[in-house]
């Protein structure tokens, strides 16, 4: 008698099995998803693969395919990590970091009329699901030193129809949090933070992710650590609500009250005032498996992020002009996941656009990762401003246009790390010079 791998066919010892994978992946499948995680070309990378073919040959024929490709034990095992790291009980391993977002929007129950106070810059992702339903955006002002969004303009910026905040922590730098939970508090508003860059990142002695009513980490491949290319997880600080959250992943799927003569039941999700209908953002045993191994070295990987943050730091304190990272301090601590270069145009001889063009010129790959969300055709055919809307939003307009620009970080040689330097100072050198 044969076992059961998967709760679609737990009906116990069976002579007859019912296979939970479909099509497994055989020996050559395995080979070509080494040749693509293991790259490389000539005589010797041929012949090492080679020798890797023969003992796969081998392996395979001592070996059983998984019973499970999804939301299975590696999946569990990557939360469990998750949670052991975050210091929560409430890790959930989703599709991606957006996945986690419209799960916390759906939880606030959001309806056209409701608004939802997101920064002026972030990824488009933040503001995608109220932009669907209808809510209605509001965006809020950047703080011009960390480009995060400024609690001051969120307090000026609140109503009665307010019923989230979301704070995105840009480039793995902390937003300062104590105001924003604050005013939520007091006026009964849900707080999600959008933690796609902020993975180990601290606020007050506390991990992000544990701070807000929900949080969501985005494990992409550009990411500091990923899960195979996508993945994110959600986190939340409603007590008892881990459960639904995991219920919400998968459809609703509830073995608590199954239907008559069947396995399960599908029940809404439970929302701040109603229920709602969940989605599917289930993630594969390779996921977990792939996340588990990158959260066992990321505190390694922020460290290296760090050292060469710290690098750039002092070699730009060689100029004035050039607005150098803040590292952070006993209480903030970032991820590094974006290095923010930031220059004052007055003492630079001009703005940030000249100093990208100067840049591309010299082969240094920069970016300002992030726009100016109003400024997207989407909200604009939504029936947004974006003129107005920048008149409440001047430092966002300030930063962008003439400010700022992300540098790269990690996977940089020390000559490479040393050549970005050298090509910054030398282009703000040929800014002040008039050239």
């Amino acid at each position: 008698m044969g076992k059961s791998t998967d709760f679609r066919y737990n009906t116990g010892a069976t002579a007859v099995p019912w296979a939970a994978v479909g099509e497994n992946y055989n020996v050559q499948d395995l080979m070509e998803i080494i040749k693509f995680l293991m790259q490389g070309e000539g005589k010797e990378y041929e012949e090492a693969l080679e020798a890797v073919w023969q003992q796969v040959k081998k392996l395979d024929a001592l070996a059983t395919p998984p019973g499970k490709l999804s939301l299975g034990s590696k999946v569990e095992e990557a939360e469990e990590a998750c949670n052991k790291y975050l210091g929560t009980e409430t890790s959930t391993f989703v599709t991606n970091a957006t996945a986690g977002f419209e799960i916390a929007y759906k939880y606030a129950n959001l309806k056209p009329g409701d608004e939802v106070i997101v920064p002026a810059i972030t990824f488009v992702a933040t503001m995608a699901y109220p932009l669907a339903v209808g809510a209605k955006l509001v965006f809020a002002d950047v703080d011009p030193r960390t480009i995060n969004m400024d609690p001051a303009d969120v307090a000026r910026k609140i109503t009665d129809k307010t019923k989230m905040i979301v704070p995105v922590h840009i480039g793995g730098y902390p937003v300062d949090l104590d105001p924003i939970l604050k005013l939520a508090k007091e006026k009964d508003i849900l707080v999600l933070e959008d933690a796609a860059h902020a993975f180990g990142a601290m606020y007050k002695g506390k991990k992000i992710g544990t701070l807000g009513d929900f949080a969501a980490f985005s494990m992409h491949e550009v990411k500091n650590i990923t899960s195979f290319g996508e993945g994110g997880i959600l986190t939340t600080s409603i007590p008892g609500y881990a459960p639904e959250m995991k219920r919400a992943r998968f459809l609703g799927l509830d073995f608590t009250c199954p239907i008559k003569d069947w396995l399960y039941n599908i029940t809404p999700i439970q929302g701040k005032e109603k229920p709602f209908v969940p989605g599917n953002s289930s993630t594969t045993e390779i996921q977990g498996l792939g996340l588990t191994l990158q959260v066992a070295r990321n505190e390694e990987i922020i460290a290296a992020r760090r050292k060469a943050a710290e690098y750039l730091n002092s070699r730009f304190a060689e100029n004035d002009a050039i607005i150098a990272q803040d590292l952070g301090n006993d209480e903030i601590k970032p991820t590094f996941h974006l290095y923010l270069l930031q220059i004052d145009p007055a003492k630079a001889g001009g703005d940030v656009q000249i100093l990208k063009k100067k840049l591309e010129e010299k082969g240094v790959t920069q970016i300002a990762h992030f726009g100016p969300l109003y400024r997207f055709k989407i909200v604009q055919d939504m029936g947004y401003d974006s003129d107005e809307i920048a008149k409440t939003c001047p430092n966002c307009e300030e930063v962008f246009y003439k400010r700022y620009t992300h540098l790269p970080l990690y996977g940089l040689s020390d000559e490479q790390l040393k050549y970005m330097a050298d090509s910054v100072l030398e282009a703000v050198a040929e800014m002040q010079a008039g050239k």
